[in-house]
Formats: structure tokens, C-alpha cells, sequence
């Protein structure tokens, strides 16, 4: 029988696909062995490292994301390996940190600066070269031995401030009410609906945290400049200063451009005139293993990192663009997963959370309840581990935390908005059927009735006091009331808080990997190896799902991802979080920051 002119058309058309699929496939695979070859790198090379962006604490993006969709790879814990192998490589003569605009918080900050340090300690130079900077950026210049700028540069060293924006003047054109209820003090997420201007308890907060952070700041900068603290506060209110005005100042080492940086090094590094640089990538440099070095071998730690809100379902690595954020099934999976491997002697968690909602909060803090009572599990706080974020830390063996990480905000909120006065402005009408006495609890068109505010008020009452208080005292091995003067939402810098018991010591991950290890018992002279908790996906799970997760979740999440990301930037964080409240509409009730904190 013949074969129909559609059908030959149909199987010559499969036939190109299935044949170009092959070559797609083979060519990925191609790339994927070529980017597993580590490179050749020279004696008196020097590694130049990008120190900017958001810096998230880890990132997934594999060698063919990165290189045709544009994954992230300049994460935290990238730069900090990099600076680690740099150390120990022969073949490493000098390190050129070019120092951006950064996004990342004060606590990375200090982080990058303690493994600079680190890296000063082996004696090979590092330099620190900005086009142009602001507090922040100087600051993480500061810890290398010398700091430079273009001439062109200019230094905006103003100095710190913290906003708070009020939406009740709109919402009140908006006919829009809150029926809110917050536990503490500070806790006042609310309050940013529900007043026009800042309460005693949030200012009283946002003070204390701008003292702590332009305190410490202006210490370590006078002590990197060989300066009085006088001196810097001088410097920093007759700001900004540009190139020639810091290099007078003693603020920098040299306004010079970049090729003339390149050659003091070479000179410093002993080459001859008609000798090239030789720099390494940070990319490249990234195909040098650990291992290749004599580093990350050992007993196994696990590594799990926990960044962004916690929801409940899968977390998101940020792969392809979007936010990362916590997802109760990932890490309790991941949590328990390293609990059960025989071969793990202790588990790191890594949080970088301004909170979330309660019940995913809690499922993570049982996990890690019950993983330490198998093995020691220490808590590493990043920039910020607050109110749920500290839920899910608070259980852990030891917490170690930056002196500027964010954490504490022990309390709790939740409240509903009242539309009636909106509907009635847009002609809207509604009614309600109900069965049961409550069924009506969290209409749209009603404020609470006495009786719903009561139940509303003492559900969050047994959340915050019966659970959050009596875990963290447990926890902390305090007393409930103990921990109850020391929340009230009351936002807390690592410094505060460890003088208040929350946490246990100062570091980054380097340190809480040391503190797992001697709560393992592994000997001070034996090496560790860090295994990441869950395996990192390659590019096809990142891209079609596997794993754990589903298509359809997958699929969900980047439609929901590609949605928010085509907003305006400005609105963006906004909607992300919008999805998060959507919950509250069901009863969820929410551990959160109070204030989505930017100090620059």
C-alpha cells in the first residue's frame, strides 16, 4: 500500500528533528567533557576575581547554562572557593579583586572581607581595583593590601540610610482597610499598611541597626587605613571625594587605570619587561578543582544551602533568572537525606531567609530537630536569618552568624485587607451563604466580628507562645520568657544577638564548617570534603524538571518566574511576596521581617 504524501512529509520532518536532537546532544556532551579539563595556568599567574552582584549564597547554573542562557555563576561561595584554591595553588602569584556595584548585605560583605584576609595570610599580593564605589564597595576594597581607583573615580562614601515606605494614604483613597493583629513590639509589617509614618517600635529598631552597621563599618575601614574613627567619620560626611581628593585623603593607593595596575603587579611579581600578564578567570579558574590542590578531602560535611521566603512544595535555585526561595519539601528532604548518609558526619545549613510562612518554617525545624539527634548540625546565617528564617536556625547544635547578619525578628503577624469600601468605589456587590459560626472569618467585605478576633488572635497567640517561644527556648536552652524579652520582632545584628544568646560564635560558612567538623570529632589536622545537599540538577532537569519535583511544578514556577520577571524591577520583590500573603487568606499566618531592609 502507498505511503500518503502527508505521512512522507510527517517522517521526513521527524527524521531532521530527531537528527538535529542528536546533534544538540552531542555537542552539549561535548562541551560539557571540555569544560570538566581543567586549564593550563602558569607559575606567577594572577587570578582576577568580579566581586559583584547579588552574591547568592550558592548557585546551580552548570557550564552549559551559563555559557548559552546566561546562569549565574558569581555567587558567594564561588568566590570564596576561588580565593581558597588560590592560596593554596603554587601557580597562583597575586589575586586582582575588580570591585562592582554590590548588591549583597553587610554580612557577605564581612564574609568576603574575613576570606581576603585569609588569603593575605599566605603572603601572596592582593590588590582591589574600583572604577567608582559607594560604602559598601570601599569596604570590601578596604581589606586588600592595596586599593585602587580610575583616576576618572569617584568614591560615594555618603554614608547609610534606611528608608520605610507608608501605603496608608493610599489605601485609604483606595476605600481599602487592614484588619491586622501583630505579636511584639517591633513586628511591625503591618504597620507599613496600617499608619502613615514610622511607630516608636520600628524606629527605635532601624536606629539600632544603623548604629551597629555604620559603627563596625567605620572601625574596620580606620583600622585597614591606619585611621582614627574621627577621621573616617570626617571623610565620610564631606563626601563623595573623587580619585585625587581619596589618594590625598590616604583613602586609596593610587588613582591609576587598570594597565597601569597590570604592570606594578607585573614588576611586583618579578616579570620581565616584555612579558604579558598572565590572568586567569575567574571562569576558568573555576575548572581548577579542590581536590587538584589537596583541598575538600576528607570526611564528608554536607552543605545545604536554604535562600530567599519559605513556602511550602520545591525550592528555587534561581536558575534561567527569577529568586531563589525555600521550599519545605526540598529541604527537609535534602535534611534528611544527609541525616541518613552513613558517610556524612555532620550537616551545615546554610540560611539566607528573611522568613515566610509558619507552617513550612516549622516542618524545616522539625527536620533539623531530628537530624541532630544523629549527627551535629550547625546553622550558618548569611545576610539575613529573621523570623522564619531564625525558626528554621534556632534547633541547630550551633549557630554561627556574622556580626552584621540580620536575625532575631522572634514574633508574628497576620491580618486580612477590607475591600468594601473598593467595592462599593467600583460598583462591586457581594453576599455570603455560611455554615458555621466562623465560616466568614476571612471575607473580604467584614472587618473581624468580636468573636472572629478572638479566634483569630488566639490562634497567633499559641503560634508565637506556645510554639515559636517554648522551640526557641528549647533551642537556645532558655527560659520561654527569657526569649520573649529578646523578640517582640525585635530585628537583631549578629553582634546583638550574640550578646543576647541567639547565637553561638562569629563567621561565615568557612568557620561554621570548622565548628561542624570539631562537633564531629574529626581531628583539627584532617581535611573535610562538602557535599551540596541536594545534588545540583544538570541543565536538562533545570530545564524540562526531574528529580523530585514534577513537569507540571516546573513548569508552574518558570511561568510564574517569567511573569515577575517581565514587571517592572521596582515591583517585582512586591509581587514575589504577594504570593506569599495569598496564603494568609487561608488562615497561614506569617514569619517575616518586618521590613524588607536595604541599608546602602
Amino acid at each position: 500500500m502507498a505511503m500518503s504524501r502527508g505521512r512522507k512529509v510527517a517522517l521526513i520532518i521527524g527524521g531532521i528533528l530527531l537528527a538535529l536532537v542528536v546533534l544538540v546532544v552531542g555537542v552539549v556532551a561535548l562541551l560539557v567533557m571540555s569544560f570538566r579539563d581543567e586549564p593550563d595556568i602558569r607559575d606567577k599567574s594572577v587570578l582576577v576575581l568580579k566581586v559583584e552582584g547579588a552574591l547568592p549564597d550558592y548557585t546551580n547554573a552548570d557550564p552549559v547554562a551559563a555559557r548559552f542562557f546566561g546562569g549565574d555563576t558569581n555567587s558567594l561561595s564561588n568566590l570564596l572557593a576561588q580565593l581558597r584554591k588560590a592560596k593554596a595553588d603554587k601557580r597562583i602569584g597575586a589575586v586582582l579583586l575588580d570591585v562592582g556595584f554590590l548588591g549583597a548585605g553587610w554580612a557577605k560583605a564581612d564574609e568576603i572581607r574575613d576570606a581576603v584576609a585569609d588569603f593575605r595570610a599566605s603572603g601572596k599580593p592582593i590588590y582591589a581595583y574600583m572604577e567608582l564605589g559607594s560604602d559598601k564597595e570601599y569596604y570590601v576594597a578596604t581589606a586588600a593590601e592595596r586599593v585602587y581607583m580610575a583616576p576618572i573615580g569617584d568614591l560615594f562614601i555618603n554614608g547609610l540610610a534606611a528608608e520605610a515606605m507608608f501605603f496608608r494614604g493610599s489605601f485609604d483613597k483606595l476605600g481599602i482597610e487592614w484588619d491586622s493583629y501583630q505579636i511584639g513590639k517591633y513586628k511591625s509589617a503591618p504597620e507599613h499598611f496600617t499608619r502613615k509614618d514610622m511607630s516608636e517600635g520600628e524606629r527605635e529598631n532601624l536606629n539600632s541597626l544603623l548604629d551597629e552597621i555604620f559603627n563596625r563599618y567605620v572601625q574596620r575601614v580606620a583600622e585597614a587605613r591606619g585611621k582614627s574613627i574621627e577621621d573616617v567619620r570626617a571623610l565620610i560626611d564631606n563626601a563623595p571625594h573623587n580619585a585625587h581628593e581619596a589618594l590625598a585623603a590616604g583613602m586609596i593607593d593610587g588613582a591609576e587605570y587598570r594597565e597601569d595596575i597590570e604592570k606594578e603587579l607585573k614588576k611586583r611579581l618579578g616579570y620581565k619587561d616584555d612579558e604579558k600578564l598572565r590572568k586567569v578567570s575567574a571562569g576558568e579558574y573555576r575548572r581548577v578543582t579542590p581536590e587538584s590542590l589537596g583541598l575538600n578531602q576528607g570526611e564528608r560535611i554536607a552543605v545545604i544551602f536554604a535562600a530567599g521566603p519559605i513556602g511550602q512544595g520545591s525550592s528555587s535555585d534561581g536558575s534561567f533568572g527569577g529568586e531563589q526561595s525555600i521550599g519545605s519539601d526540598t529541604v527537609v528532604k535534602a535534611i534528611n537525606d544527609a541525616r541518613d548518609d552513613k558517610g556524612v558526619k555532620a550537616i551545615v545549613l546554610r540560611v539566607d531567609s528573611p522568613g515566610g510562612s509558619i507552617y513550612p518554617s516549622d516542618f524545616i525545624w522539625k527536620a533539623v530537630e531530628e537530624a541532630k539527634q544523629k549527627k551535629p548540625v550547625v546553622v550558618s546565617m548569611s545576610d539575613v536569618a529573621a523570623s522564619g528564617g531564625y525558626y528554621i536556625s534556632m534547633g541547630a547544635s550551633k549557630i554561627v552568624a556574622e556580626p552584621l547578619t540580620l536575625t532575631g525578628s522572634i514574633g508574628i503577624y497576620a491580618y486580612k485587607p477590607v475591600m468594601t469600601g473598593f467595592y462599593d468605589w467600583i460598583g462591586v456587590t457581594s453576599e455570603y451563604v455560611l455554615r458555621g459560626k466562623n465560616a466568614g472569618l476571612f471575607r473580604e467585605t467584614a472587618k473581624f466580628t468580636p468573636d472572629e478576633r478572638a479566634r483569630f488572635e488566639a490562634m497567633l497567640k499559641h503560634s508565637y507562645f506556645d510554639e515559636f517561644l517554648k522551640k526557641a527556648g528549647a533551642g537556645r536552652k532558655r527560659d520561654p520568657e527569657y526569649i520573649h524579652s529578646v523578640g517582640e520582632g525585635h530585628v537583631w545584628t549578629g553582634a546583638q544577638a550574640k550578646e543576647r544568646g541567639l547565637i553561638d560564635e562569629f563567621g561565615g560558612l568557612e568557620r561554621a564548617v570548622e565548628v561542624a567538623k570539631e562537633l564531629a570529632g574529626i581531628p583539627a589536622d584532617k581535611g573535610v570534603r562538602r557535599v551540596v545537599y541536594p545534588a545540583p540538577r544538570n541543565f536538562f532537569q533545570q530545564m524540562f524538571g526531574g528529580g523530585d519535583e514534577g513537569n507540571a511544578s516546573v513548569k508552574a514556577r518558570q511561568q510564574q518566574e517569567a511573569f515577575i520577571n517581565a514587571a517592572p524591577k521596582e515591583t517585582r520583590r512586591a509581587l514575589r511576596y504577594a504570593a506569599m500573603f495569598e496564603r494568609m487568606k487561608a488562615g497561614e499566618a506569617l514569619l517575616i521581617l518586618p521590613f524588607d531592609l536595604k541599608i546602602d
